[in-house]
């Protein structure tokens, strides 16, 4: 009887392991074969940040249509991984891969010509045959590419932080990649136009700006911020992934403040005072509803931005002191209606190349 028991044991715990591996594993819908997939890329589903909002994207539409869906996580950074990755999901059943970031690029690039009844949606990223500029770039008839217009966002925060009354501002940027630099370049523009409606003078308005060269949440991130929050900054717009986590700590710390990027990022920290979001769950949405009611139009290209309202401040989150929805308002729609130009990093090589006259730029 102890031996039967024993085993018995052994059976319940086996199949509780295995209970637990499928609980954790990367599907969140009930069947094992999912027809809509995202990949995510270094980071998690959880990373409060891009891949988060892409795959409440993902579960929303999804949810809607009563669709299968499920996340794959590669198991490195590369090319080949993340092949790996996509191809698993294919195996597993996908017709539409969610693909967030450039590191899809070249992966995407070589999967929509082997899978050509596989529908392919790459964000701020189009698909190319290697790294690199001298790439060649081929969006096939079964891809869509999705890119933002950063520049608004960025500019939208700059100009909501200088109105709120802050006026030594920091960017924190991870890698400088042109959506990254497009958020910088918006949110100097953005508070160099508040600070102008003010009537402020030259100078008034100091920025901080910094390329960090990584998305991590690490000591040497953490530490940096700290200093600027120490030497005076009063607010930090976090633009770099897990960066954020490592501002947000410091702000903390020292009792100051910091501007999200691409989600709402309210609930991470209360220093968070507004984020600087790509409306990414309307995006996919749409994307997907493309591809189910028989419009989609692959084979390009596109720039989602103000005028679709896919790029915005989350105004119901935000913890403004001064900036109103009414002023919000205004200004949103002056940006949609082409009274106000804001430049991108295709017009200005470098952040030094962005003209001001009362915004002083401190590179550091």
């Amino acid at each position: 009887m102890k031996k039967i028991f024993s085993l018995f044991l052994v059976l319940i715990i086996s199949l509780s392991m295995v209970a637990c591996s499928t609980k954790l594993s990367n599907n969140e819908s009930s069947s094992t074969v999912a027809e809509i997939a995202l990949v995510t890329d270094v980071g998690t589903i959880e990373d409060k940040s891009f891949n988060q909002g892409s795959w409440e994207g993902v579960i929303t539409y999804s949810e809607e249509r009563g669709i299968t869906y499920k996340y794959y996580q590669p198991t490195e950074k590369s090319n080949e991984a993340i092949t790996d990755a996509i191809e698993l999901a294919i195996k597993g059943g996908a017709k539409t891969v969610i693909a967030p970031g450039y590191l899809f690029e070249v992966p995407v690039y070589n999967m929509q010509e082997k899978y050509q009844d596989v529908k392919f949606i790459i964000l701020d990223g189009i698909p190319r045959d290697k790294e690199g500029q001298d790439s060649i770039q081929k969006v096939a008839d079964n891809t869509l590419s999705i890119f933002y217009s950063e520049e608004q966002a960025g500019f939208l925060a700059g100009y909501a932080a200088v109105i709120d009354g802050y006026r030594k501002l920091g960017f924190m940027g991870g890698i400088a990649l042109p959506s990254v630099i497009r958020y910088g370049y918006g949110f100097i523009q953005g508070a160099e136009y508040a600070a102008k409606e003010l009537g402020l003078n030259s100078g008034d308005i100091v920025i901080n700006y910094t390329y960090l060269g990584n998305f991590e949440a690490s000591p040497d991130n953490m530490a940096k911020a700290a200093t600027w929050y120490n030497e005076g900054i009063e607010v930090i717009f976090a633009c770099g992934g897990g960066v954020g986590n490592s501002v947000m700590k410091a702000a903390e710390a020292a009792g100051k403040k910091v501007i999200g990027v691409d989600v709402d990022q309210s609930v991470e920290s209360e220093t968070v005072i507004t984020s600087a979001m790509k409306n990414l769950q309307n995006s996919i949405h749409e994307a997907l509803n493309s591809i189910y009611n028989g419009t989609f139009q692959g084979g390009q290209s596109i720039i989602l931005g103000v005028d679709t309202g896919d790029v915005l401040l989350p105004m119901e989150t935000s913890k403004f002191k001064l900036f109103s929805q009414e002023q919000y308002d205004i200004i949103y729609n002056k940006i949609v209606n082409g009274e106000v130009e804001i430049y991108n990093e295709t017009v200005s090589k470098d952040v030094t190349d962005i003209i001001t006259k009362v915004v002083k730029v401190k590179l550091s």
